[in-house]
């Protein structure tokens, strides 16, 4: 039997007046949230699984906290394997305002996105500003109370507290994007502001040793030999070399050797010996120059700053009839020229007039501009890129995230150029800690050192041995 037509059992005004007044309350008793869409960065369609998403976009909402006496869930938890936070929050909103404010904002973006919906997600973040706390929604309740009127009105939202890992989050909202800039796996780069040109001085002498002769590479090397020369009549005029490895269809020979001294005051050739390194069959001669002045060293003055590749080093001619001198540098760790060795000492030179030693610049001289959050950075000769933490200008420190993201490559080299994809900043790295991690709990040292203090176990197990 049909309805008694002549009661509506709920008219489009009954129910328009329960929304208005259930918005009225809200506004009144509620406060105001945010609500913040998960939009997909990548998803695996075969397991139907969200790899990596975002968060950039936020709606002020108001909302009604149903915890009176405060959260839910099962609060702190200490593990074996640290802190658990286990806080919940439900939420009370209003139907027609997420439906009216927010979702037309949601239905706009692409599928990839977002998948369009004209309800609250799971998945999805509010901003609880009474305790600056993120929350994830887990639960959409859309039918409660159970159809008044012949409608629902409200949509009962329950939170657990948010667990950060890795997601993108820039809502353009300071207060919100702050609670994730210290938080997850970080790098913290070292930039140098001002790169240095390193600067060195030659060293003549004469009855040093000329040329190196390799009449023999040898093979089955495993590790870099030790290259001895006999003594020179003159004290510290003894020759020093470094071999130099190379690897032919899996058989390790040497290739060439460098001085890191060419010695001085030979009357003869010295005997070369090689050890150690674990190949055999190696044989080397040389012969040396008596009578004309040839650079025997290099002295680093200035190790300059900013070095990513290995520059030039230009050794000014002999004025005369000879040779010029040829260098090779090395950077250490610090993107610095660390040493300069002789591959080949020239001749004809005179003490009078020591050649100049020419290092090319590093390939930033001044970096410029600031570095924006959350943007794509990118190392131009490893092609790592990361995702802007925090740049502090002053003590140019950048801490990035996302290392690798897009790429196979997941480190940055001492001295490259790092550039940002949106501000264009442009500085050189001077060194960087990997993957650092700002939490005090997260290798539980101040856990353990609260109970060394408690507990000595450095005399005897309290427990017992067993």
């Amino acid at each position: 039997m049909a309805l008694n037509p002549f009661f509506l059992q709920g008219s489009p005004g009954e129910q328009r007046l329960i929304q208005d007044l259930i918005n009225e309350q809200l506004k009144i008793y509620g406060i105001e949230v945010s609500y913040i869409p998960r939009k997909f960065v990548k998803k695996e369609t075969i397991m139907r699984e969200i790899v990596s998403s975002r968060f950039d976009d936020n709606f002020l909402l108001e909302a009604y906290i149903l915890n009176y006496e405060g959260y839910a869930g099962a609060g702190d938890i200490l593990t074996k394997f640290g802190m658990s936070l286990r806080d919940e929050l439900t939420l009370i909103i209003s139907k027609e305002r997420f439906e009216d404010f927010i979702a037309p904002f949601l239905l706009t973006m692409t599928e990839e996105e977002i998948l369009a919906s004209t309800r609250p997600r799971e998945g999805d973040l509010v901003y609880f500003p009474l305790g600056k706390r993120l929350f994830e929604v887990k639960f959409v309740e859309h039918e409660q109370p159970f159809y008044q009127l012949g409608k629902t009105y409200v949509y009962e939202i329950k939170c657990e507290l948010f667990e950060y890992e890795d997601e993108v989050i820039d809502t353009s909202d300071e207060e919100i994007d702050a609670l994730i800039q210290e938080k997850g796996y970080i790098t913290t780069l070292n930039l140098v502001g001002t790169g240095r040109t390193a600067t060195a001085e030659s060293v003549l002498n004469t009855g040093y040793v000329k040329n190196i002769y390799i009449n023999d590479d040898g093979y089955g090397y495993s590790k870099t030999p030790t290259i001895t020369f006999s003594a020179s009549p003159l004290s510290g005029g003894t020759a020093k070399a470094v071999a130099i490895t190379t690897s032919i269809g899996g058989v390790k020979s040497i290739k060439d050797i460098v001085f890191t001294n060419a010695g001085f005051g030979y009357t003869v050739p010295p005997t070369i010996t090689i050890t150690g390194g674990g190949g055999v069959g190696a044989a080397i001669t040389c012969d040396i120059e008596r009578s004309s002045y040839g650079v025997i060293a290099i002295n680093v003055t200035n190790g300059g700053v900013g070095y990513s590749t290995i520059p030039s080093v230009l050794i000014q001619s002999p004025p005369g009839i000879g040779n010029t001198a040829l260098a090779i540098s090395y950077i250490g760790s610090a993107s610095t020229i660390t040493s300069i060795n002789i591959s080949n000492p020239g001749s004809g030179y005179t003490t009078s007039s020591p050649p100049n030693v020419i290092i090319g610049n590093p390939s930033i001289i001044t970096g410029f501009g600031n570095y924006i959050f959350n943007e794509v950075i990118t190392g131009l000769i490893s092609g790592t890129k990361g995702r802007v933490k925090s740049w502090d200008a002053s003590s140019k420190k950048l801490k990035v995230s996302f290392v690798g993201i897009d790429t196979n490559n997941v480190g940055f080299l001492n001295g490259e150029t790092i550039v940002g994809s949106s501000s264009s900043a442009t500085y050189s790295v001077n060194s960087y800690v990997d993957y650092d991690m700002y939490d005090k709990y997260s290798q539980n040292l101040e856990i353990q050192n609260q109970a060394s203090s408690i507990i000595d176990f450095s005399e005897t197990n309290p427990f017992g041995t067993y």
